[in-house]
């Protein structure tokens, strides 16, 4: 008697595609910076609570912390709109606008095919007018 084994670990399509390296990592330092500003500013509140001789200087710092967690932020941002303008944002043309590609290819070619059968034949007349045309003037 054999049972069937199920598998421990098992893969499943996820939904969205995980973000890029440079943009991930923005996102971690602005995650752990806003988390280290939080326990800053409740620290903060507690010391002033407390009436704490540490209460102003963690206020002051909960300020600054504040600025660069903002710019911690605009950072993530940036750097995805970077990634995005330099790598291009992967997206599937519609049906409709694949047809219009294909028939603007299709009069491209069609053009450059006349073009090079009207180039073939004026170098054949101009071959052929001055092969054995000795004539002084080409009246």
């Amino acid at each position: 008697m054999e049972t069937a084994r199920r598998e421990l670990w098992v893969e499943e399509p996820v939904g969205r595609s995980r973000l890029p390296d440079p943009v991930r990592t923005a996102a971690v330092r602005a995650v752990i910076i806003a988390a280290l500003t939080l326990i800053q500013a409740v620290v903060a509140f507690f010391c002033t609570l407390t009436a704490s001789w540490l209460a102003f200087p963690m206020v002051l710092c909960s300020v600054g912390s504040t600025v660069v967690a903002t710019w911690a932020v605009l950072d993530v941002w940036v750097t995805r709109q970077v990634w995005n303008q330099r790598h291009g944002v992967v997206s599937t043309p519609s049906s409709t606008a694949r047809q219009l590609r294909r028939e603007r290819r299709r009069a491209r070619r069609v053009a450059r095919a006349e073009a090079r059968a009207e180039a073939r034949e004026a170098a054949r007349i101009r071959g052929r007018r001055g092969a054995g045309d000795n004539r002084l003037s080409r009246a």
